[in-house]
Parts: structure tokens; sequence; C-alpha cells
């Protein structure tokens, strides 16, 4: 194939907000694709953005039609289910990001930089010593306070672990007048896992997925109901706001706007948005890492957001030309630009030290937060996170656990003992596609 036919097709994941400056969410990736191009003339990046929730499915759809993209940006959520996509003939449809570079240091003149990836950023996608793809967004969880609140109730800095979150609470509802309960989050599966992550605890066996496929899952662990007892005792001491919905991140983001609550946990990418609407409020707003459990060790949190998956197949000469498009996003420009445009951490060493040249990070310190709760990261599989397969149907079985534990006082052990069960069978039924798709 001749360079001058070649077109890269690129499925981006979207979502259903606007950038900072006001574009729609993937006009900064077009405008890096429309430069690549002006390097690389003959080579067309065709950019299309799919929902998020929806690039799994999408993309093993396409498969099966013969018209799947050369690369695809999944959630880190359906990390598995990237890695068990097959073709038709069953082969894996991905190559490691470290198979296809083969050693080189370049790739049609874009520089490999990936040994400049953030630490825990690199280590989530990596396993058995490669590189499976190569990360373009990344969050974390973090916690949010309300500094003016605070003052007030004479705490001088934000809580760091459970026990400093729940005296801090009960100060705030101390204060005269006052009507904030004390704190909120989502309940969302995951910050069920970063919970766990955090106290060193596993979901699921293989080294939480990491050291081979999980096959079983255990979502009634010690750490888990210790992050589930905490929580409850939390809410029935009208310390916890609930609005009695699962995955209500927007009525989280309202109640913490409107102070009702003096605390929210929630991803560090919402951080622009939370520090301007205190702003508006007339309150200070303080981000800080999302507090751990008092009586074991801290482990680490670990990253969520979107990684971009390359497409293995006979065609070197395209694949090199995806490949090098992707490597393109990680130049420190591109790196500041996308979290200018949208608040999700910088993945490289060498763009955060553009946007701290610039004097970003003196403007926003606010950004400071997630890089630096990663980076006290252990390394271990239980602070990376658990990779297993259809991950997103688990998040809403530990949610609706909760919901029970919250709204109809559900025994913990026992309802998250049966949530182990619903979820072991989802497990097991994605195992079992897999048997017969081999």
């Amino acid at each position: 194939m001749a360079s001058a036919d070649i077109v890269v097709d690129v499925w981006f994941a979207d979502y259903p907000f606007r950038t900072y400056q006001g574009t729609s969410f993937l006009q900064p990736l077009r405008d890096q694709a429309a430069a690549f191009e002006q390097r690389h003339p003959g080579c067309r990046i065709s950019v299309r953005g799919v929902d998020f929730w929806d690039m799994a499915q999408e993309v093993s759809e396409a498969v099966e039609q013969g018209r799947a993209p050369d690369v695809a940006g999944y959630y880190a959520s359906d990390t598995r289910m990237a890695l068990d996509t097959r073709t038709p003939d069953g082969r894996p449809r991905y190559v490691s990001v470290t198979e296809a570079l083969a050693g080189r240091d370049r790739v049609l003149g874009e520089a490999v930089v990936l040994d400049d990836l953030e630490p825990a950023v690199r280590s989530y996608y990596t396993r058995s010593g490669e590189l499976l793809c190569v990360p373009l967004s990344a969050t974390t969880t973090v916690l949010y306070s309300n500094l003016t609140l605070l003052r007030l109730a004479g705490i001088a800095e934000p809580p760091r672990t459970w026990r400093e979150l729940r005296t801090a609470c009960e100060a705030v509802r101390a204060l005269p007048g006052g009507h904030a309960t004390g704190a909120t989050w989502a309940n969302h599966g995951w910050l069920f896992q970063q919970a766990v992550a955090q106290q060193g605890g596993l979901l699921a066996d293989h080294d939480n997925g990491r050291a081979g496929t999980a096959r079983t899952v255990d979502l009634a662990s010690a750490a888990m109901l210790a992050w589930v007892s905490w929580w409850r005792q939390l809410h029935a001491d009208g310390l916890f706001h609930y609005s009695g919905t699962p995955d209500d991140w927007e009525g989280c983001f309202g109640a913490f706007a409107g102070q009702q609550v003096a605390f929210l946990i929630s991803s560090s990418k919402s951080a622009e948005e939370l520090v301007g609407a205190g702003r508006e409020a007339g309150f200070e707003v303080a981000v800080s890492a999302m507090p751990h459990n008092d009586d074991v060790p801290y482990a680490g949190n670990f990253v969520s957001g979107d990684a971009l998956w390359l497409a293995d197949g006979p065609n070197r000469v395209k694949r090199d030309h995806a490949l090098a498009f992707v490597l393109s996003l990680l130049q420190p420009s591109a790196v500041a630009a996308w979290h200018r445009s949208n608040g999700f951490l910088p993945v490289t060493g060498a763009g955060q030290r553009l946007l701290e040249a610039e004097g970003w990070f003196a403007r926003h310190p606010h950004h400071r937060a997630a890089v630096e709760q990663l980076r006290r990261s252990d390394g271990s599989p239980a602070a990376l996170g658990p990779i297993i397969g259809r991950l997103t149907r688990i998040d809403d079985v530990l949610a609706a656990a909760m919901h029970d534990v919250l709204v109809h006082d559900a025994d913990p052990a026992q309802r998250f003992a049966a949530a182990t069960a619903t979820a072991q069978q989802i497990v097991d039924d994605h195992i079992r596609v897999l048997s017969t798709t081999a």
C-alpha cells in the first residue's frame, strides 16, 4: 500500500460535555489529528467519537462485521474486555504497544516517551512486563473540602483518614445554624474498588486479574466490609448525605456546591468545575487525597480514564502510522493541551513540567492532588486496581448492595455475600462466552 493511500480509523471515547474552552469534547484530539496529517502527508486520521459506555460492544460488533477501527479508546474498566476481544479467526484483536514498538525509540519520526508516563498510569496498563496500550485520559478519586466551613469549625486541614473525616463531619454539623450534614459521594462501584485498593485488598484472584484472567471474585472481603460498615455508620449517624439513587454523581455535585455537605469524594476530573462552583457560591474548595482506613497501611489509589488500543494485522505500514499517531498524543504539548481542555491529569512527566513552566499549576493548584496521590502507591496488584471481565456490571451489583444497606438496613456481610454470588455469575458467564468463541 502506498503511503498516500493510508487511512487510520481511530475511535475515541466520547463524553457528553464540552471542553473548558467551549468546544466539543473531542475537538482537541481532532486538532492533534490534523497536525499529525500535516507532518505525515498522505496519511489521514479518521476520527469517530463513541460513547465511552458503548465502546467495547461497538468494537465487538464491528469486528464481526469487518469494519473495526485501527485504534480504539477503551475505558479502564473495560480493559479485560479489550484483552478478550478476538478477530473472527480467534486471534487477539489488539497487539501490545511493547510488541508493536519492537524496541524502537521513534516511529515515523514520532518519539517514544512511554518511560516518561506517570508510573501509576503506566503500571495500570502493564501486564507481564508489556505495556498493553497507550493511556490518554487519567483520573482518580480525590476529596473535595469546603475550606470555608472547615475553618469555621476550627479545622485547619482537609481530613486524611476515615476517622479524621468523621471527626470533621461532626464538627461541621455542630456549627451554629449550620445545615451541612457532613459528606457525600456517589454510590458507584468505582469508589468501592478504590477503598479496597487503599487497604491492599483484592477483588479477584490471579492478582486482581493482573496475572491471568480473573475467575473468582470476592465482594465481601474484610477490606470491602470495613468500607461498607464505616460508610453505613456514617449514614446512620446523620453524617452522610445519600440522595437515595445509585450513581447519582450530579446529585452529589449539587449537594456540595449548595453547601448541604462539607465534603465530597469524586473524580479528580471534576476539580476545575467544583472549585469554580465554590468560587461562584462564595466558598473556598480544597482538593486532597481520598481519605483512607486508619487501621491498615495505605496501599494506593488507581487510575481510571481512557487508553488507546492498537489493532493487530498484517499491514505493518498502516499499523505503524496508527502507532505513530497514538505516540504523538503523548508529546508534551499534546499532553498539556489535553489537560488544559478537560482536567484529566497530565500523563507524562514532560507534560507536567511544561504546565509547571507555564505557571498553570500556580494558577490551578487544585490539579496537583491527583498526581501526588498516585505517587504514594506501593505498586501492588491491589493498589493498581482490578482487571475483571464485565466490571461495569459488577459496579452495578456493588451499588445495589450498598443501596440496600443504606436504605433498607440490610446486614453488610450477608448482603455483600449475596452480591458476591451475583458478581461471580457475571464473571462465569463472561468466561463461558470466551470459551465458546476461542
